[in-house]
């Protein structure tokens, strides 16, 4: 049995083109959002000073545990130099303000806790790679174009410090 068609045709846009429309535009207002719109600056400067504290956080982990157990600098040092690399890459052409991410100093206040092991220390240096990596992963997604391509791969060999640490290879 077929629809009758309704009493009267409606007179202005239908409701299937006004959502398409309103898709359309979130749509190509996503897509443009950027160095242009009003939060993205700010997140991607808060990002940025997020990743530079937390990479300096990472290498004062490593300055403690090369402190307390000095036979491992062949195998943490070139790890270290690669996190002081990051902290680099993430303060280049920002203003040091900018980096504390409003914290009292850039650099944390205590020593990062040491285990009592060689290999608990490499543990616990291995937990704190991957945790950083997972978590500028799943940051990656909040920031546009060069800071989320950094952020990418410094999350990647964070992973790779991980499993370096937890393997027993050098780079």
């Amino acid at each position: 049995m077929p629809y009758p068609s309704p009493p009267r045709i409606p007179s202005g846009p239908r409701r299937r083109t006004l959502l398409a429309s309103a898709a359309g535009a979130a749509l190509l207002a996503g897509c443009t959002a950027g160095a242009d719109s009003g939060t993205g600056p700010s997140a991607t400067v808060r990002a940025r000073a997020r990743a530079a504290e937390d990479s300096r956080e990472l290498l004062a982990r490593y300055d403690a545990v090369l402190a307390a157990f000095p036979g491992l600098t062949g195998r943490l040092h070139p790890l270290r130099a690669e996190v002081a690399a990051h902290v680099a890459a993430f303060t280049q052409g920002t203003t040091p303000t900018a980096t504390a991410s409003g914290s009292a100093s850039a650099s944390p206040s205590a020593s990062p806790s040491v285990p009592a092991t060689e290999k608990d220390a490499l543990a616990s240096l291995a937990a704190a790679e991957r945790s950083l990596a997972d978590r500028r992963a799943r940051e990656l997604l909040d920031v546009p174009g060069e800071p989320a391509r950094l952020l990418a791969s410094v999350a990647a060999a964070g992973a790779a410090h991980a499993y370096l640490l937890t393997t027993g290879g050098t780079k």
